[in-house]
């Protein structure tokens, strides 16, 4: 694998102690920092990743997992699961409140459609291939089209591979790019789940919070067909077998101890000019905790006597209340702090570094003041169509979604936008299926009749006429208008019948125009107006494409000639961050110190036996009894359930094992805590603590709770 020049700077360049989402081919570089924290093994272990312990490290498409058995057994966080536990549950049979154990492979259930699990094969850094000679004398959209051409073209040979599923991945904004090529498991099945009352014991009002009792885990499991290829969903599909897989420790672990989490983190944003901070703190973050409230409320009201559409939306109750507090959180840590005024400084040193001599001017003067410029547009374009972008209906967007797949079908599949390749169907057909357990006609109508209010009282002039003429919106609208239009789009829709969803996916552009389904005639009308918008868009965004990457080249050479390592944002790929397990001198709000562990008697003090903390009475049972068993430790009096670490981790990251020294099993990371997780922005080692469920507390639970003997046997516990 290339050397990139980021990995080039490490070599001279000190790193900040547990700070970084350090891409695995890096940790040679941090090699001193790493055994000084604690590390017994050589950092170039980990920089293998079809090898021990990268290897048996995957992705979940959104969250993070790993291999804990031969057999393809999968451990991951509970809420990465809960979709599928919402998807198999019923009034009738309430899986989330229950919780689900497969006592044999015969009874392990399907996960939701679409679950996927990628394990990766290979990553290869394509920078030359995707920014080539003549892509790199392009501007505007004639740039984004060769970067997509030459995308599309290095996935299609990766995935002639059958089975695998590739990607290219921007890192350092643009500035470099690697392909990742991954096995895509498509039988994906769900073995066990504690009850809810165990893997989301303390709800929304201990999210993001410490002392922490949650038991956050759950178990899939990988399947493949009988000649151990990818294949859908078949009762003659068997377990895969990995390579490799993690050990549960057999060391206690304690305070002080070194600990890594290898997964797959979402998005970070601390290399973002100051522009982006102010628009994001002042603008972006308050409208959508105002919005996602809204949302919130309107679906408590709607669901609040029916149980089906309850567990419908759990899941996306779940997401929008996690984004929601992590949101706010951010808010009230960004309003206390002088984010914005260090981003300023750190930029006007930067441009003053640019600007010091010839070279470096004629290098990076006029793209730093070119990003400005174009930000700016963009973000003004963003405030301008918030509101119609909040109240379009779901089902507008799915059946704009479905044309565009029909009209990209009728072109050569190498010639079709990226997003609506043969490669994609698969994730049409899930979304399609998955609808009939996540939809509820009342929920999205009283949804629509929200934010659409908001929509048509604004000015004629601030309004979208194109939208507008589409879906039968006038001036001067009356409520009650409004609201039989509304009315009548879900009366005479397709969309809440699966089988003529479904339909949609084999149907010509042709059929589409004879629709009489409002949201797909509204999406037909409105076909030629998107593809201009999406056309200033795309020229828009090439123009940032060229702009920001220099200006991250800039960037990387200003930090190295200071002697700073740099680490990419995180950007959903494979990443290693280090730290140690510690407690806090402070807390958020009392000023009272953090202990690195809590206990199991922290869940009988909390529990109330009702909403957030209704802890199962068998535990409750157990715990009384000090029924202890293997998991007892001594310096705790008790069996540990969650421990504090300073883990740089963000979104994604949940579910990602957690190892000690010897890369062996300790716990699954699952959260932050409130006043720290604006280090998406800003680290702050002071603060910043991930939240762990440890892996005995795990084991105690299956064991002495939920009667998990065969699952425990294949961990090698018993």
């Amino acid at each position: 694998m290339k050397k990139t020049l980021i990995a080039l700077a490490l070599l001279s360049a000190p790193a900040l102690a547990d700070e970084g989402m350090w891409m695995p081919q890096q940790l040679p570089d941090i090699a001193k920092q790493l055994k000084a924290a604690g590390l017994k093994l050589n950092p170039k272990e980990l920089t293998q990743l079809t090898e021990f312990p990268m290897g048996a490290i995957v992705s979940l498409g959104g969250c993070s997992a790993s291999f804990v058995s031969p057999q393809g057994l999968v451990a991951t966080n509970h809420h990465c699961v809960y979709n599928s536990i919402a998807y198999n549950s019923t009034p009738e049979n309430d899986l989330l409140a229950n919780g689900f154990l497969a006592k044999a492979l015969s009874d392990e259930v399907a996960a939701a459609p679409g679950s996927r699990i990628y394990v990766t094969k290979a990553v290869d850094n394509v920078t030359d291939k995707i920014i080539d000679k003549a892509t790199a004398k392009l501007t505007g959209q004639a740039r984004i089209n060769a970067i997509e051409a030459n995308q599309k073209a290095l996935v299609a040979a990766c995935e002639a591979d059958e089975g695998h599923r590739c990607t290219v991945a921007s890192y350092y904004g643009g500035l470099e790019f690697y392909l990742i090529k991954q096995l895509e498991i498509k039988d994906v099945r769900l073995v066990h789940a504690p009850a809810e009352g165990v893997g989301k014991f303390g709800g929304d009002t201990d999210n993001w919070m410490w002392p922490r009792h949650t038991g956050d885990y759950s178990f899939y499991r990988a399947y493949v067909s009988p000649e151990g290829k990818s294949a859908e969903y078949s009762e003659d599909n068997v377990p895969y077998q990995p390579e490799f897989h993690i050990k549960l420790a057999k060391k206690p672990l304690q305070e002080g101890d070194f600990v890594m989490a290898l997964g797959y983190p979402g998005r970070t944003n601390r290399h973002r000019l100051p522009s982006e901070v102010l628009d994001t703190f002042e603008w972006s973050y308050p409208n959508t905790v105002s919005r996602f409230k809204e949302t919130l409320d309107i679906i408590a009201e709607q669901t609040a006597d029916n149980k089906d559409a309850e567990l419908k939306y759990a899941s996306r109750v779940a997401g929008l209340n996690n984004y929601m507090k992590n949101r706010q959180g951010m808010l009230d840590s960004y309003a206390e702090s002088d984010l914005l005024e260090r981003k300023q400084a750190e930029h006007t040193a930067l441009k003053e570094w640019v600007n010091s001599n010839k070279k470096n001017r004629a290098a990076y003067a006029a793209d730093l003041e070119a990003i400005e410029a174009l930000l700016k547009k963009a973000q003004d374009e963003g405030r301008k169509s918030y509101t119609l972008d909040v109240a379009t209906p779901r089902l507008l967007g799915m059946a704009k979604a479905l044309y565009r797949l029909s009209n990209e079908q009728t072109k050569p599949n190498a010639e079709r936008k990226a997003g609506f390749q043969e490669r994609d169907l698969p994730r049409y057909r899930a979304f399609v299926a998955g609808l009939d357990r996540s939809f509820d006609v009342s929920v999205e109508k009283a949804l629509d009749k929200h934010f659409l209010a908001r929509y048509v009282a604004l000015p004629k002039t601030e309004r979208d006429a194109q939208f507008d003429a589409a879906m039968g919106i006038t001036d001067n609208m009356s409520t009650n208008d409004l609201h039989a239009l509304i009315d009548s789009w879900y009366a005479s829709t397709l969309f809440t019948d699966g089988k003529a969803r479904a339909a949609l996916l084999e149907q010509s552009p042709e059929q589409f125009a004879q629709s009489s389904d409002p949201f797909i005639k509204a999406a037909v009308a409105m076909w030629d107006y998107d593809r201009e918008q999406e056309a200033e868009a795309e020229e828009h965004a090439g123009k940032v494409q060229q702009a920001y990457a220099n200006y991250m080249k800039a960037k990387i050479a200003f930090m190295k000639a200071q002697g700073k390592a740099v680490y990419p944002d995180a950007n959903n790929t494979l990443r290693v961050t280090y730290g140690n397990v510690t407690g806090r001198d402070h807390g958020t709000h009392d000023g009272t110190a953090w202990t690195a562990f809590t206990t199991l008697r922290g869940i009988a003090d909390k529990a109330t036996g009702e909403g957030e903390f209704n802890a199962p009475q068998a535990q409750l049972d157990k715990i009384k009894a000090k029924d202890y068993g293997d998991y007892y430790v001594k310096s705790l009096d008790s069996v540990p359930v969650n421990y504090l670490a300073t883990l740089d981790i963000t979104g994604g990251n949940s579910g990602s094992a957690v190892l000690n020294d010897k890369a062996e099993l300790v716990g699954l990371a699952f959260d932050g805590t409130l006043d720290s997780i604006i280090s998406d922005w800003d680290f702050n080692l002071d603060n910043t603590r991930s939240i762990q469920v440890d892996s005995r507390f795990m084991l105690w639970q299956m064991e002495k709770v939920d009667g998990a003997d065969e699952l425990l046997r294949e961990l090698g516990v018993k």
